[in-house]
């Protein structure tokens, strides 16, 4: 039976080690002054270099700020928010409201960035959007707020954008968890007279907290990835300073300067921090004796 197992799996890892592995060679771009005419075999080696004009860049630690932010917002929104909904959808007692909600919840998953993001534009919109439209009805303000054009305000509506569309979908495997809780943990509370948030914050919430640590671990690795679609989507001239991360970073040196060598060192540095990140959270969560990766 194992035998017949590793059998089927050799063609998964044969997909994994062709697209996630083989690739790797073209890291060594880092480390020449690529062209394309001479391609990486013929191109000049300059070992660090590009890792020196990196580190030398101002305005890569402007935008390694902004990646950092944008993607720890959405990291602390997305945990603490999907974990609340979860419980919540847990103590719905009318199931068919339950499933309203999820289905409510779920389909923003499956909509395309571009839709999502012409969403959100048409509502901010000073013209005649509808967030614009209920505030001057409300009294709060007297005149239209072009939303999209404050600096100030871009990781706020990236952070509620993102959590919007992901929120559904990131409940479902704590909503999986607490469905195989065992019952009579519930029923001796009842009988011992606890309520139901005691019940929710005794039982429900040590339940999947395993389960919250271990997916904790797997998103910080994340952070630094920050996306590039949403950015790019809702981003715009005027928020630039706030709203361009480390991917629209490397693909503007690779695309429009023609320095593919640089975009290969930024995406380098990127993995490399990533792994760095989820050692260290695994290692702190080791020490407190919670679940761990490795």
């Amino acid at each position: 039976m194992q035998r017949q197992l590793i059998y089927m799996s050799v063609p998964f890892v044969l997909l994994i080690v062709l697209f996630s592995y083989v690739p790797l060679w073209g890291w060594i771009m880092a480390f020449q002054r690529y062209t394309l005419g001479k391609g990486i075999k013929h191109s000049p080696f300059v070992g660090f270099d590009n890792f020196v004009a990196l580190f030398q860049d101002e305005q890569f630690y402007h935008v390694l700020r902004n990646t950092l932010a944008m993607g720890l917002l959405q990291l602390i929104a997305g945990f603490v928010c999907a974990i609340a909904l979860a419980l919540l959808l847990n103590e719905v007692r009318f199931v068919w409201f339950k499933r309203v909600i999820q289905t409510i919840t779920y389909i923003p998953h499956f909509v395309s960035w571009v839709v999502i993001a012409n969403i959100t534009l048409t509502m901010l919109s000073p013209d005649d959007g509808m967030l614009n439209r209920i505030l001057m009805k409300l009294g709060i303000i007297q005149e239209p707020l072009y939303f999209m054009g404050e600096e100030k305000w871009f990781w706020f509506i990236h952070t509620t954008v993102s959590l919007w569309k992901e929120l559904g979908w990131s409940t479902i495997i704590y909503l999986a968890v607490l469905v195989g809780l065992n019952p009579e943990q519930y029923e001796a509370a009842e009988v011992d007279g606890a309520s139901r948030f005691q019940k929710m914050w005794y039982i429900s919430i040590p339940g999947i907290m395993p389960t919250a640590i271990l997916l904790l671990i797997l998103n910080v690795g994340w952070i630094i990835q920050g996306g590039f679609e949403s950015q790019y989507l809702l981003g715009n001239p005027i928020v630039v300073d706030y709203s361009e991360v480390l991917d629209l970073y490397a693909l503007r040196y690779s695309t429009q300067l023609g320095d593919f060598s640089f975009g290969v060192a930024i995406s380098m540095f990127k993995s490399v921090v990533s792994v760095v990140m989820v050692l260290a959270v695994n290692y702190l969560a080791k020490k407190t004796n919670q679940s761990r990766l490795i």
